[in-house]
């Protein structure tokens, strides 16, 4: 057993995988979830970063970190998740705290590690996508 764990090989990359996912999803959705529901209160003074309107900025970012992270939850159209994920964090990190020390981007870049990591090796074999690949 204590060769399995000094081993260079992975005990298991799909569980792994699974582990990450649903960590991040799990941590994510309540921040998703916490917009959603403050939708109206939030909507005039939520920060606009791309131009396109308050509304619109924070319905993208409730799109990403609700709905969006209960996809990557399931493992389901994972990478097509991810994106919307990486794009909301990269724009939290590198425009909405672009000034701010790293504790106030710290959060968002701990997000947007994985969340890159997931879009290149994909969900693993414990996902939706992969029976849907079936």
């Amino acid at each position: 057993m204590l060769s399995r764990i000094w081993s260079v090989k992975p005990f298991s990359v799909d569980v792994g995988l699974l582990v990450l996912r649903l960590t991040l999803a799990t941590l994510m959705i309540p921040h998703g979830y916490a917009k959603f529901i403050g939708f109206a209160e939030r909507a005039d003074s939520f920060p606009d970063p791309l131009g396109v309107g308050s509304p619109v900025s924070l319905g993208m970012v409730v799109f990403a970190e609700f709905f969006c992270s209960i996809l990557l939850f399931f493992g389901l159209f994972t990478r097509f998740a991810l994106a919307p994920l990486i794009v909301a964090m990269s724009i939290a990190a590198f425009i909405i705290h672009a000034g701010d020390s790293l504790d106030d981007k710290e959060h968002a870049l701990l997000f947007l590690v994985p969340y890159v990591g997931l879009f290149l090796t994909g969900p693993g074999a414990l996902s939706l996508d992969r029976f849907l690949e079936k």
